[in-house]
């Protein structure tokens, strides 16, 4: 009955995906259901990597990682996995060809966060960003072509800066937990500590260059994709209007969030937009 347990294992990867992110699941469910599933597979396996890294501080955590890591090996190697999480992601894994290169990259970001605090150079800190997010942007892509190889390389660049963006955002907006929680900053020749007006806007006009990028390369997406990833687009365009709004002393003091309501008005705005072809 192993149909039963593939069936488990998907259950348990969109359970984490509702779970842990209510909005990258409310666009999961834009997707067609054809891809749906798989994306789900890669977000459940990334979280359980991230979760390790940023929470269980009561426990071995690099022992947890490292026993993480050989059990997304055997997996994908075996084709199977009694952690439903790792079945499910090889079999995502497997059947759109995700080369290894991507996950290898991710966790070794990961890894990272095991013990490196701060990123002081902008080297440093893009390969950090490429690991955490490009990939998974480009693992993502790789579902939505199904195999397309022509059409992977064509919207590559945009996908990876879609993931720098929504990471960027991220950064931005949990200040307050990397750095009193887990004592890490992530963007370079910035005092976090004492972020001021000046600092911020320089942040903020990066991560707009990266949105204008991937931007270019949504409207190209196969139909199946292009609705999902156009209301997370919105969804973080609405996040990081916020930030931008919001005064710097503020943004470490607190979390800042789009409101239930306004998450209801950006997806009613961007369906009106994808049903009249203006994505």
């Amino acid at each position: 009955m192993k149909a039963l347990f593939d069936n488990i294992s998907h259950l348990c990867s969109k359970t984490v995906t509702h779970s842990y992110s209510t909005s990258f699941s409310s666009a999961t469910k834009m997707l067609a259901p054809s891809i749906r599933q798989d994306i789900y597979n890669i977000y459940g396996f990334v979280r359980f990597a991230d979760e390790i890294v940023d929470s269980f501080h009561q426990y071995p955590k690099e022992h947890l990682f490292n026993d993480f890591e050989v059990q997304m090996y055997a997996a994908i190697e075996q084709k199977i996995s009694l952690n439903p999480i790792l079945n499910s992601f090889q079999e995502t894994v497997h059947k759109y060809k995700i080369e290894p290169a991507l996950y290898e990259a991710f966790m070794k970001s990961m890894r990272l966060d095991l013990h490196k605090k701060k990123y002081l150079t902008d080297k440093e800190y893009k390969e950090y960003i490429y690991g955490s997010a490009d990939v998974v942007g480009l693992m993502c892509l790789r579902v939505f072509v199904k195999g397309n190889n022509k059409q992977y390389h064509n919207l590559k660049e945009s996908a990876m800066r879609l993931g720098s963006a929504f990471q960027k955002v991220n950064f931005l907006r949990d200040l307050k937990a990397d750095i009193e929680g887990l004592d890490r900053a992530y963007f370079p020749n910035t005092d976090l500590e004492n972020l001021n007006d000046k600092s911020k806007y320089k942040i903020i006009e990066e991560i707009k260059i990266d949105f204008g990028e991937a931007r270019k390369g949504i409207s190209k997406l196969p139909v199946e994709a292009k609705f999902g990833v156009y209301t997370a687009f919105r969804y973080y365009q609405k996040l990081l209007k916020k930030l931008e709004t919001t005064p710097s002393n503020k943004i470490k003091e607190a979390r800042i969030r789009v409101p239930d309501y306004q998450k209801v008005g950006l997806l009613a705005h961007s369906y009106f937009n994808y049903r009249l072809n203006l994505i």
